[in-house]
Protein backbone atom coordinates (compact mmCIF):
# COMPACT_ATOMS: atom_id res chain seq x y z
CA UNK A 1 0.00 0.00 0.00
CA UNK A 2 2.76 2.44 0.95
CA UNK A 3 4.63 1.78 -2.32
CA UNK A 4 1.49 2.63 -4.33
CA UNK A 5 1.03 5.83 -2.35
CA UNK A 6 4.59 6.94 -3.02
CA UNK A 7 4.15 6.35 -6.76
CA UNK A 8 0.91 8.35 -6.84
CA UNK A 9 2.49 11.20 -4.91
CA UNK A 10 5.50 11.31 -7.23
CA UNK A 11 3.36 11.28 -10.35
CA UNK A 12 1.38 14.22 -8.99
CA UNK A 13 4.65 16.06 -8.41
CA UNK A 14 5.62 15.25 -11.98
CA UNK A 15 2.30 16.65 -13.22
CA UNK A 16 2.90 19.89 -11.30
CA UNK A 17 6.42 20.15 -12.69
CA UNK A 18 5.10 19.35 -16.16
CA UNK A 19 2.44 22.04 -15.84
CA UNK A 20 5.08 24.65 -15.15
CA UNK A 21 7.13 23.55 -18.14
CA UNK A 22 3.98 23.57 -20.30
CA UNK A 23 3.37 27.22 -19.43
CA UNK A 24 7.04 28.01 -20.03
CA UNK A 25 6.86 26.32 -23.42
CA UNK A 26 3.89 28.48 -24.44
CA UNK A 27 5.72 31.63 -23.37
CA UNK A 28 8.89 30.62 -25.18
CA UNK A 29 6.86 29.90 -28.31
CA UNK A 30 5.37 33.40 -28.23
CA UNK A 31 8.83 34.94 -28.17
CA UNK A 32 10.19 32.62 -30.83
CA UNK A 33 7.28 33.33 -33.20
CA UNK A 34 7.35 37.06 -32.55
CA UNK A 35 11.08 37.46 -33.04
CA UNK A 36 10.95 35.40 -36.25
CA UNK A 37 8.27 37.67 -37.73
CA UNK A 38 10.01 40.82 -36.43
CA UNK A 39 13.43 39.93 -37.87
CA UNK A 40 12.05 38.75 -41.23
CA UNK A 41 10.01 41.96 -41.56
CA UNK A 42 13.10 44.07 -40.85
CA UNK A 43 15.58 42.17 -43.07
CA UNK A 44 13.58 40.13 -45.62
CA UNK A 45 16.27 37.46 -45.28
CA UNK A 46 15.84 33.81 -44.33
CA UNK A 47 19.49 33.83 -43.22
CA UNK A 48 18.86 36.53 -40.59
CA UNK A 49 15.83 34.66 -39.27
CA UNK A 50 17.90 31.48 -39.06
CA UNK A 51 20.66 33.35 -37.22
CA UNK A 52 18.31 34.22 -34.35
CA UNK A 53 17.16 30.60 -34.16
CA UNK A 54 20.80 29.46 -34.08
CA UNK A 55 21.78 31.88 -31.31
CA UNK A 56 18.76 30.83 -29.24
CA UNK A 57 19.87 27.20 -29.53
CA UNK A 58 23.67 27.04 -29.74
CA UNK A 59 24.55 28.14 -26.16
CA UNK A 60 22.07 25.61 -24.77
CA UNK A 61 23.73 22.90 -26.83
CA UNK A 62 27.33 23.82 -25.99
CA UNK A 63 26.56 24.13 -22.27
CA UNK A 64 24.37 21.02 -22.08
CA UNK A 65 27.35 18.80 -21.29
CA UNK A 66 28.60 20.71 -18.21
CA UNK A 67 24.97 21.30 -17.21
CA UNK A 68 24.45 17.53 -17.27
CA UNK A 69 27.41 17.03 -14.93
CA UNK A 70 26.02 19.68 -12.57
CA UNK A 71 22.65 17.88 -12.59
CA UNK A 72 24.35 14.79 -11.12
CA UNK A 73 26.37 16.74 -8.55
CA UNK A 74 23.88 19.30 -7.25
CA UNK A 75 20.19 19.79 -6.51
CA UNK A 76 18.45 19.25 -9.86
CA UNK A 77 15.36 21.25 -8.89
CA UNK A 78 17.48 24.22 -7.80
CA UNK A 79 19.30 24.17 -11.13
CA UNK A 80 15.94 24.23 -12.92
CA UNK A 81 14.84 27.26 -10.89
CA UNK A 82 18.05 29.12 -11.64
CA UNK A 83 17.89 28.28 -15.33
CA UNK A 84 14.25 29.36 -15.69
CA UNK A 85 14.57 32.52 -13.61
CA UNK A 86 17.84 33.92 -14.98
CA UNK A 87 16.96 33.23 -18.62
CA UNK A 88 14.43 36.08 -18.35
CA UNK A 89 17.34 38.54 -18.27
CA UNK A 90 17.94 38.21 -22.01
CA UNK A 91 14.31 38.97 -22.80
CA UNK A 92 14.35 41.97 -20.47
CA UNK A 93 17.38 43.30 -22.38
CA UNK A 94 15.56 42.98 -25.75
CA UNK A 95 12.45 44.61 -24.27
CA UNK A 96 14.44 47.57 -22.95
CA UNK A 97 16.09 48.03 -26.35
CA UNK A 98 12.67 48.08 -28.01
CA UNK A 99 11.32 50.69 -25.60
CA UNK A 100 14.37 52.86 -26.33
CA UNK A 101 13.86 52.41 -30.08
CA UNK A 102 13.69 49.56 -32.58
CA UNK A 103 15.91 46.68 -31.46
CA UNK A 104 18.65 45.95 -33.99
CA UNK A 105 19.58 42.48 -35.20
CA UNK A 106 22.71 42.67 -33.04
CA UNK A 107 20.76 43.58 -29.90
CA UNK A 108 18.24 40.78 -30.47
CA UNK A 109 21.14 38.37 -31.02
CA UNK A 110 22.70 39.39 -27.70
CA UNK A 111 19.42 39.01 -25.84
CA UNK A 112 18.53 35.56 -27.13
CA UNK A 113 22.10 34.40 -26.45
CA UNK A 114 21.92 35.54 -22.81
CA UNK A 115 18.58 33.79 -22.36
CA UNK A 116 19.87 30.61 -23.95
CA UNK A 117 22.97 30.48 -21.74
CA UNK A 118 20.91 30.28 -18.56
CA UNK A 119 18.29 27.99 -20.11
CA UNK A 120 21.07 25.43 -20.61
CA UNK A 121 20.85 24.58 -16.90
CA UNK A 122 17.26 23.44 -17.32
CA UNK A 123 17.10 20.56 -19.80
CA UNK A 124 19.45 17.91 -18.27
CA UNK A 125 18.14 18.66 -14.77
CA UNK A 126 14.54 18.37 -15.97
CA UNK A 127 15.10 15.05 -17.74
CA UNK A 128 16.96 13.64 -14.73
CA UNK A 129 14.22 14.87 -12.39
CA UNK A 130 11.60 12.99 -14.42
CA UNK A 131 13.66 9.85 -13.84
CA UNK A 132 13.86 10.69 -10.11
CA UNK A 133 10.09 11.05 -9.82
CA UNK A 134 8.77 8.16 -11.88
CA UNK A 135 9.01 4.40 -12.12
CA UNK A 136 10.04 2.65 -15.32
CA UNK A 137 6.42 1.68 -15.96
CA UNK A 138 5.38 5.36 -15.87
CA UNK A 139 8.01 6.56 -18.36
CA UNK A 140 5.95 5.97 -21.50
CA UNK A 141 2.88 7.91 -20.35
CA UNK A 142 5.11 10.65 -18.94
CA UNK A 143 6.96 10.90 -22.25
CA UNK A 144 3.67 11.51 -24.01
CA UNK A 145 2.90 14.38 -21.64
CA UNK A 146 6.41 15.79 -22.02
CA UNK A 147 5.94 15.72 -25.79
CA UNK A 148 2.63 17.52 -25.31
CA UNK A 149 4.33 20.27 -23.31
CA UNK A 150 6.98 20.60 -25.98
CA UNK A 151 4.31 20.83 -28.66
CA UNK A 152 2.61 23.74 -26.89
CA UNK A 153 5.10 26.17 -28.41
CA UNK A 154 3.95 25.00 -31.85
CA UNK A 155 0.30 24.31 -31.07
CA UNK A 156 -0.85 27.21 -28.90
CA UNK A 157 1.84 29.86 -29.22
CA UNK A 158 1.59 30.63 -32.98
CA UNK A 159 -2.15 31.29 -33.05
CA UNK A 160 -1.98 33.30 -29.81
CA UNK A 161 1.04 35.26 -31.07
CA UNK A 162 -0.55 35.86 -34.47
CA UNK A 163 -3.67 37.26 -32.82
CA UNK A 164 -1.72 39.41 -30.35
CA UNK A 165 0.47 40.81 -33.12
CA UNK A 166 -2.67 41.91 -34.97
CA UNK A 167 -3.74 44.08 -32.02
CA UNK A 168 -0.38 44.94 -30.42
CA UNK A 169 3.32 44.38 -31.09
CA UNK A 170 6.13 42.05 -30.09
CA UNK A 171 6.69 43.81 -26.77
CA UNK A 172 3.47 42.31 -25.42
CA UNK A 173 4.71 38.82 -26.35
CA UNK A 174 7.97 39.42 -24.50
CA UNK A 175 6.14 40.62 -21.39
CA UNK A 176 3.97 37.50 -21.35
CA UNK A 177 7.00 35.22 -21.74
CA UNK A 178 8.82 36.98 -18.89
CA UNK A 179 5.80 36.46 -16.62
CA UNK A 180 5.72 32.72 -17.36
CA UNK A 181 9.18 32.35 -15.84
CA UNK A 182 7.84 33.30 -12.42
CA UNK A 183 5.14 30.60 -12.65
CA UNK A 184 7.60 27.86 -13.60
CA UNK A 185 10.03 28.83 -10.86
CA UNK A 186 7.24 28.64 -8.27
CA UNK A 187 6.04 25.20 -9.42
CA UNK A 188 9.60 23.86 -9.38
CA UNK A 189 10.13 25.30 -5.90
CA UNK A 190 7.00 23.53 -4.67
CA UNK A 191 8.17 20.19 -6.10
CA UNK A 192 11.61 20.75 -4.58
CA UNK A 193 10.08 21.39 -1.18
CA UNK A 194 8.19 18.10 -1.28
CA UNK A 195 11.06 16.08 -2.72
CA UNK A 196 14.25 16.11 -0.74
CA UNK A 197 17.42 16.35 -2.79
CA UNK A 198 19.58 13.28 -2.53
CA UNK A 199 23.02 14.06 -1.12
CA UNK A 200 25.50 13.71 -3.92
CA UNK A 201 27.81 10.76 -3.47
CA UNK A 202 29.63 11.69 -6.65
CA UNK A 203 33.21 12.60 -5.67
CA UNK A 204 34.54 12.64 -9.22
CA UNK A 205 36.10 15.74 -10.70
CA UNK A 206 34.32 17.60 -13.48
CA UNK A 207 36.48 16.05 -16.22
CA UNK A 208 36.15 12.60 -14.67
CA UNK A 209 32.36 13.02 -14.69
CA UNK A 210 32.45 13.93 -18.37
CA UNK A 211 34.59 10.89 -19.08
CA UNK A 212 32.22 8.66 -17.14
CA UNK A 213 29.22 10.09 -18.99
CA UNK A 214 30.91 9.46 -22.33
CA UNK A 215 31.72 5.90 -21.28
CA UNK A 216 28.07 5.41 -20.29
CA UNK A 217 26.73 6.29 -23.74
CA UNK A 218 29.48 4.50 -25.69
CA UNK A 219 29.61 1.26 -23.68
CA UNK A 220 26.63 0.03 -25.69
CA UNK A 221 27.50 0.39 -29.37
CA UNK A 222 23.85 0.35 -30.40
CA UNK A 223 23.08 3.25 -28.08
CA UNK A 224 25.93 5.39 -29.40
CA UNK A 225 25.04 4.55 -33.01
CA UNK A 226 21.44 5.59 -32.35
CA UNK A 227 22.62 8.91 -30.93
CA UNK A 228 24.86 9.57 -33.96
CA UNK A 229 22.09 8.77 -36.44
CA UNK A 230 19.75 11.00 -34.46
CA UNK A 231 22.11 13.94 -35.04
CA UNK A 232 21.73 13.43 -38.80
CA UNK A 233 17.95 13.24 -38.46
CA UNK A 234 17.74 16.42 -36.35
CA UNK A 235 19.60 18.26 -39.11
CA UNK A 236 16.79 17.62 -41.58
CA UNK A 237 14.10 18.33 -39.01
CA UNK A 238 15.74 21.63 -38.09
CA UNK A 239 15.33 22.83 -41.66
CA UNK A 240 11.53 22.99 -41.48
CA UNK A 241 11.67 24.80 -38.14
CA UNK A 242 13.77 27.59 -39.63
CA UNK A 243 12.26 27.89 -43.11
CA UNK A 244 8.55 27.46 -42.33
CA UNK A 245 8.08 31.16 -41.51
CA UNK A 246 9.92 32.61 -44.55
CA UNK A 247 8.10 30.16 -46.83
CA UNK A 248 4.60 31.14 -45.66
CA UNK A 249 5.29 34.83 -45.02
CA UNK A 250 6.42 35.05 -48.65
CA UNK A 251 2.79 34.82 -49.81
CA UNK A 252 0.78 35.48 -46.62
CA UNK A 253 0.77 37.43 -43.32
CA UNK A 254 1.72 36.69 -39.72
CA UNK A 255 -1.87 35.93 -38.64
CA UNK A 256 -2.24 33.27 -41.36
CA UNK A 257 1.19 31.93 -40.41
CA UNK A 258 0.11 31.59 -36.79
CA UNK A 259 -3.12 29.79 -37.69
CA UNK A 260 -1.30 27.47 -40.11
CA UNK A 261 1.38 26.58 -37.56
CA UNK A 262 -1.28 25.85 -34.94
CA UNK A 263 -3.21 23.55 -37.28
CA UNK A 264 0.02 21.77 -38.21
CA UNK A 265 1.07 21.34 -34.59
CA UNK A 266 -2.35 19.94 -33.62
CA UNK A 267 -1.10 16.71 -35.16
CA UNK A 268 1.42 16.55 -32.32
CA UNK A 269 -1.39 17.18 -29.83
CA UNK A 270 -3.46 14.25 -31.12
CA UNK A 271 -0.49 11.88 -31.03
CA UNK A 272 0.71 13.10 -27.63
CA UNK A 273 -2.72 12.56 -26.06
CA UNK A 274 -2.82 9.08 -27.55
CA UNK A 275 0.64 8.27 -26.17
CA UNK A 276 -0.24 9.81 -22.80
CA UNK A 277 -3.12 7.35 -22.51
CA UNK A 278 -1.81 4.25 -24.29
CA UNK A 279 1.95 4.62 -24.68
CA UNK A 280 4.24 2.55 -26.88
CA UNK A 281 4.79 -0.76 -25.12
CA UNK A 282 6.97 -2.64 -27.62
CA UNK A 283 8.73 -2.46 -30.99
CA UNK A 284 10.22 0.92 -30.18
CA UNK A 285 12.90 0.73 -32.90
CA UNK A 286 10.36 -0.07 -35.61
CA UNK A 287 8.08 2.71 -34.36
CA UNK A 288 11.00 5.15 -34.37
CA UNK A 289 12.05 4.24 -37.90
CA UNK A 290 8.61 4.34 -39.50
CA UNK A 291 7.43 7.52 -37.74
CA UNK A 292 10.55 9.45 -38.76
CA UNK A 293 10.30 8.22 -42.35
CA UNK A 294 6.68 9.37 -42.52
CA UNK A 295 7.74 12.72 -41.07
CA UNK A 296 10.10 13.06 -44.02
CA UNK A 297 7.22 12.40 -46.42
CA UNK A 298 5.23 15.13 -44.66
CA UNK A 299 8.13 17.58 -45.14
CA UNK A 300 8.30 16.73 -48.83
CA UNK A 301 4.65 17.61 -49.43
CA UNK A 302 4.93 20.62 -47.10
CA UNK A 303 7.11 22.50 -49.57
CA UNK A 304 5.79 21.31 -52.93
CA UNK A 305 2.97 23.81 -53.49
CA UNK A 306 2.30 27.42 -52.50
CA UNK A 307 -1.10 26.45 -51.14
CA UNK A 308 -1.91 27.05 -47.48
CA UNK A 309 -4.42 24.17 -47.32
CA UNK A 310 -1.92 21.59 -48.63
CA UNK A 311 0.79 23.07 -46.41
CA UNK A 312 -1.32 22.72 -43.25
CA UNK A 313 -2.38 19.15 -44.09
CA UNK A 314 1.23 18.10 -44.75
CA UNK A 315 2.36 19.93 -41.62
CA UNK A 316 -0.31 18.21 -39.53
CA UNK A 317 0.94 14.85 -40.77
CA UNK A 318 4.58 15.79 -40.10
CA UNK A 319 3.90 16.84 -36.51
CA UNK A 320 1.64 13.86 -35.78
CA UNK A 321 4.59 11.52 -36.33
CA UNK A 322 7.05 13.32 -34.04
CA UNK A 323 5.64 12.21 -30.64
CA UNK A 324 5.89 8.55 -31.69
CA UNK A 325 9.53 9.09 -32.63
CA UNK A 326 10.34 11.08 -29.47
CA UNK A 327 8.59 8.57 -27.23
CA UNK A 328 10.44 5.59 -28.68
CA UNK A 329 13.79 7.38 -28.76
CA UNK A 330 13.45 8.55 -25.16
CA UNK A 331 12.51 5.05 -23.97
CA UNK A 332 15.41 3.35 -25.79
CA UNK A 333 17.92 5.80 -24.34
CA UNK A 334 16.50 6.19 -20.83
CA UNK A 335 16.23 2.44 -20.14
CA UNK A 336 19.83 1.85 -21.23
CA UNK A 337 21.44 4.37 -18.87
CA UNK A 338 22.02 3.88 -15.10
CA UNK A 339 20.04 6.31 -12.95
CA UNK A 340 23.08 7.81 -11.21
CA UNK A 341 24.53 8.79 -14.60
CA UNK A 342 21.34 10.22 -16.08
CA UNK A 343 22.33 13.89 -15.80
CA UNK A 344 25.78 13.71 -17.37
CA UNK A 345 24.58 11.18 -19.95
CA UNK A 346 21.63 13.34 -21.07
CA UNK A 347 23.93 16.34 -21.32
CA UNK A 348 26.25 14.48 -23.70
CA UNK A 349 23.36 12.91 -25.60
CA UNK A 350 21.77 16.30 -26.10
CA UNK A 351 25.07 17.76 -27.31
CA UNK A 352 25.77 15.00 -29.84
CA UNK A 353 22.26 14.34 -31.12
CA UNK A 354 21.34 18.00 -31.48
CA UNK A 355 24.45 19.02 -33.38
CA UNK A 356 22.26 18.40 -36.42
CA UNK A 357 20.12 21.36 -35.42
CA UNK A 358 23.21 23.59 -35.35
CA UNK A 359 24.04 22.57 -38.92
CA UNK A 360 20.45 23.20 -40.00
CA UNK A 361 20.14 26.56 -38.24
CA UNK A 362 23.52 27.72 -39.52
CA UNK A 363 23.04 26.67 -43.15
CA UNK A 364 19.37 26.35 -44.09
CA UNK A 365 18.63 30.08 -44.19
CA UNK A 366 21.69 30.76 -46.33
CA UNK A 367 20.83 27.81 -48.61
CA UNK A 368 17.30 29.16 -49.07
CA UNK A 369 18.65 32.61 -49.99
CA UNK A 370 21.12 31.03 -52.44
CA UNK A 371 18.43 28.80 -53.98
CA UNK A 372 16.18 31.81 -54.46
CA UNK A 373 18.89 33.70 -56.33
CA UNK A 374 20.02 30.68 -58.34
CA UNK A 375 16.54 30.01 -59.68
CA UNK A 376 15.59 33.73 -59.83
CA UNK A 377 12.76 33.07 -57.42
CA UNK A 378 11.52 34.39 -54.07
CA UNK A 379 13.07 33.55 -50.71
CA UNK A 380 9.89 31.63 -49.87
CA UNK A 381 10.23 29.26 -52.82
CA UNK A 382 13.93 28.85 -52.11
CA UNK A 383 12.97 27.83 -48.57
CA UNK A 384 10.39 25.37 -49.96
CA UNK A 385 13.01 23.70 -52.16
CA UNK A 386 15.38 23.16 -49.22
CA UNK A 387 12.52 21.73 -47.13
CA UNK A 388 11.54 19.25 -49.86
CA UNK A 389 15.10 17.96 -50.30
CA UNK A 390 15.54 17.60 -46.53
CA UNK A 391 12.28 15.68 -46.21
CA UNK A 392 13.30 13.17 -48.85
CA UNK A 393 16.67 12.56 -47.20
CA UNK A 394 15.04 12.20 -43.77
CA UNK A 395 12.68 9.50 -45.06
CA UNK A 396 15.49 7.47 -46.62
CA UNK A 397 17.87 7.62 -43.63
CA UNK A 398 15.14 6.89 -41.06
CA UNK A 399 14.23 3.59 -42.71
CA UNK A 400 17.79 2.35 -42.12
CA UNK A 401 17.33 2.41 -38.32
CA UNK A 402 15.35 -0.83 -38.12
CA UNK A 403 18.01 -2.61 -40.20
CA UNK A 404 20.69 -2.23 -37.51
CA UNK A 405 21.05 -5.23 -35.20
CA UNK A 406 22.88 -3.12 -32.63
CA UNK A 407 20.06 -0.62 -32.41
CA UNK A 408 17.43 -3.36 -32.26
CA UNK A 409 19.33 -4.92 -29.34
CA UNK A 410 18.47 -1.88 -27.20
CA UNK A 411 14.91 -3.22 -26.89
CA UNK A 412 16.23 -5.92 -24.57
Amino acid sequence: MSNTTVQKSNFKKFLLLWGGEFISSVGGGLTSFGLGVYVYAKTGSAGSTALITLLAFLPMLVLSVPAGVLADKYDRRLLMMLGDGLSALGLVYILVCMYLGEASLLQISIGVTISSVFSALLEPAYKATVTDLLTKEEFSKANGLVSLAGSARYLLSPVIAGFLLSISDIRLLLWIDICTFFITVLTTAFVRKGLAAKPSEDKMTFLASLKDGFHTITSKKGLFLLILITSVITCFMGVIQVLCSPMILDFSDSKTLGIAETICASGMLVSSIFLGIIGVKKKHVLTLSISLALSGVGMLFFGLWENIVIITIAGFFFFSMLPFANNSLDYLIRTNIPNDSQGRAWGLIGFISQMGYVVAYASSGALADVAAKAYDNSVGRGSALVICISGGLLAVISLSLCLSKRIRSLEN
